[in-house]
């Protein structure tokens, strides 16, 4: 009684993924059709990466859904700058408990607001009734021979950091809280993907990963794909005043900054002959860059603290975030 009658899933995707605009001149079939059909040259590599969001376990329940829609498309955008990849499709798998409408418009407007300003494409996906639940697989593109890697690490190399670290952390944790601190929540729900970083990357840099589980965990991946080790001072972790001023405590930042997951920062290695290059790669970027560390031929990663001390870990049992051991947001 009352209302209007429930969206049937063709009708959902004709109301709020399907656009009335021309289509790039590489997609040959887009939303429509049982899969898409997209064209890429000799000359260049597609990128393919795919991540699962939900809800209670990768952003808190009340969150909005503008800000799900940002992230859930943010996270695979991060993943292709860290290779180095210029984003080019996407699709969405969507489970929802109910065809609601205002959930659907939010989660649409932050989806395509990232959508637009990266140039991507949405060209198919699917639709079921669950529990709330985002899996987007994004596609892209590099040139033959010059993706970014986690395993070209070299011994000697410096290690670099983008932005700031364990903001992402501590914006949960401020939210946990209930802190006064929109900065570091506004972090937590709309990380920015480094993607012109990544490209620019592609000719100096050796190895590189984005860092979603957490500095030390995400650095242990690469050592590890890499064979190397690798020493970092924990001085010269970049942490932002937000995180400074709502976590004071010195032990509480290290740990948001080494275990923190969330930043979608990038993570990445560089011969010292071409550090001299990062300056004017940041200033195109518009992203600080910072120098943590740099890799060794000693097994591990090992932390330099601020009186000289020094702690090494094996980098597989290094912390961060397991999805299956987090406890539900």
């Amino acid at each position: 009684m009352g209302g209007p009658p429930p969206l049937s899933e063709f009708d959902l995707i004709q109301r709020y993924f399907v656009r009335n605009r021309p289509h790039s001149a590489t997609t040959l079939l887009a939303i429509g059709d049982d899969a898409a059909l997209t064209r890429i040259t000799p000359e260049q590599e597609l990128v393919v990466t795919v991540d699962t969001l939900i809800a209670g376990h990768h952003f808190p329940l009340d969150t909005s859904s503008e800000d799900i829609g940002y992230k859930a498309l943010a996270v695979n955008l991060s993943d292709l700058a860290a290779m180095g990849a210029t984003p080019r499709w996407f699709t969405l798998a969507l489970a929802l408990p109910e065809a609601d409408p205002r959930f659907l418009e939010g989660f649409a407007n932050g989806l395509f607001q990232l959508a637009d300003h990266a140039a991507v494409e949405l060209i198919g996906g699917d639709t079921v009734r669950g529990a709330l639940t985002i899996t987007i697989q994004a596609l892209g593109s590099v040139p033959s021979g010059e993706a970014l890697r986690r395993s070209g690490a070299g011994v000697g190399d410096a290690i670099f950091v983008s932005g700031t670290v364990g903001d992402g952390a501590a914006g949960l944790k401020a939210k946990r809280e209930g802190l006064d601190a929109p900065e570091l929540i506004a972090r937590l729900n709309r990380p920015t993907p480094r993607v012109a970083l990544g490209q620019q990357l592609r000719q100096i840099a050796t190895a590189a990963i984005d860092i979603s589980d957490g500095l030390c965990a995400d650095l242990g991946h690469l050592l590890s794909a890499s064979g190397v080790g690798a020493e970092i001072a924990l001085l010269e972790i970049p942490a932002s005043p937000q995180l400074r001023h709502h976590f004071p405590s010195a032990s509480e930042q290290q740990r948001l900054m080494l275990s923190g997951g969330d930043d979608y920062e990038l993570l990445f290695t560089v011969p010292k002959s071409r550090c001299g290059q990062l300056e004017q790669i940041a200033t195109n970027c518009h992203t600080p860059i910072h120098r943590i560390g740099t890799i060794t031929n000693d097994s591990g990663l090992t932390l330099i603290a601020a009186d000289g001390g020094s702690t090494t870990f094996d980098p597989g049992k290094l912390g961060g975030f397991d999805h299956f051991r987090q406890e539900v947001l």
